[in-house]
């Protein structure tokens, strides 16, 4: 029996959640294990109504669960960014989920809009830094005249623009971004860990040439990682350059390592080259603590409740899910199933289908089943 939390969150989440929990269980009836599901209202329309994000009773409750089960998050009656912070980032930051772990494959029977690629050569993981870089929300914004110590701002302007902050500019924001030695080592272990497992390559993503203090650090650490790991291959790659390569020649990457920021943009880029948003699915790993798994796409809100939107990101991060708590088998044919359901037709209409949410999930969840 394993106990898993669930949060649909908003728009189309609590739909593609619902196929995501009956392709789990699908595979807990064939591999012989069972799930007990509990579900939490956290979301848009309790905040809307209570001004509730998550609470402390609620963080406590969570801690409890090794794995989260999560839809989506994002109202368009709520400003940009207080739900993604407040609850998204929230989770992550407080159970110090520090692996974002993010795979980029190409399945047989889906279209990449890179031309003469196949599955054989679109087929690696990004493990992307989750808690640190300029995520971590030290900034700030000030008008004119506005009294702000902000010394190194000051001086950066001063010599760079020639002006007085206080004096000339007519609003100032900032943004810091923070790695750590700690932060780096532990993600880049987890990376080096996996490409043991996979082919013994790992290429680490950075922008060193230019922001040479807090990406010199995460190269640094790198290649100090790296001494423990001399069957590991690796190789840097500016993030600008890696944006290139990911379209040219996807096929020369196995594993790749990349602070917070990049991970996110290069990650989506990903999700383009392997068939869409509706087939990227994600990990937020702490691999002692609590762990959570979504689709990377948003809440669609507009589609809510049409029974249109395809599940299958959110069905993958469940296999991404049953790995993560040893059930290797039930989490390949999970990924099997989805294969077969694309090979067979039974997709949504952004995948050239026709079948609604219920029926393409039931598909998969049948597949699994009969184990094809």
């Amino acid at each position: 029996m394993y106990r898993i939390a669930s949060i649909g969150g908003d728009g189309i989440g609590p739909e593609i959640v619902a196929e995501g929990k009956k392709v789990l269980e699908a595979a807990g009836e064939k591999y012989n294990f069972d799930i007990q599901w509990t579900d939490f209202d956290i979301g848009a329309d309790r905040y809307i109504h209570s001004g509730k994000l998550i609470t402390e009773e609620e963080f406590d409750e969570l801690s409890k669960f090794k794995a989260i089960y999560f839809g989506a998050i994002g109202d368009e009656r709520v400003k940009p960014g207080i739900l993604e912070k407040g609850i998204l980032l929230a989770l992550r930051f407080r159970f110090d989920m520090y692996v974002n772990l993010r795979p980029i494959r190409l399945l047989h029977g889906v279209e990449t809009p890179l031309a003469g690629k196949t599955p054989h050569d679109i087929d690696f993981v990004v493990v992307r830094e989750n808690t640190e870089d300029f995520y971590v929300g030290i900034g700030s914004r000030f008008k004119k005249h506005e009294k702000k110590e902000l010394n190194v701002i000051r001086d950066i302007y001063s010599v760079k623009f020639g002006l007085d902050v206080e004096s000339d500019a007519e609003e100032i924001a900032y943004q810091i971004g923070v790695i750590t030695r700690e932060g780096a080592r532990r993600v880049q272990t987890y990376a080096f860990d996996l490409a043991m497992q996979r082919k013994k390559k790992l290429t680490s993503v950075d922008k060193a040439n230019v922001l040479s203090d807090v990406y010199g650090l995460w190269r640094d650490v790198f290649t100090e990682t790296a001494k423990s790991y001399p069957d590991v291959t690796t190789e840097f790659n500016f993030v600008d350059a890696v944006t290139m390569w990911f379209v040219k020649n996807p096929e020369w990457f196995d594993v790749v390592v990349t602070p917070n920021m990049f991970g996110d943009i290069i990650t989506d880029l990903g999700a383009m080259i392997q068939g869409g948003l509706g087939l990227a699915p994600g990990g937020n790993i702490n691999p002692e603590g609590t762990s959570m798994f979504e689709p990377i796409h948003g809440s669609a809100p507009k589609y809510k409740d049409l029974g249109i939107a395809n599940p299958i990101a959110t069905i993958w991060a469940g296999s991404l899910l049953l790995d993560h708590i040893g059930e290797h088998k039930a989490a390949a044919a999970v990924v099997s199933a989805i294969e077969q359901s694309i090979r067979d037709g039974v997709v949504t209409k952004d995948l050239g289908g026709s079948a609604r949410t219920t029926k393409a999930g039931s598909y998969i969840a049948d597949c699994v089943r009969k184990g094809q």
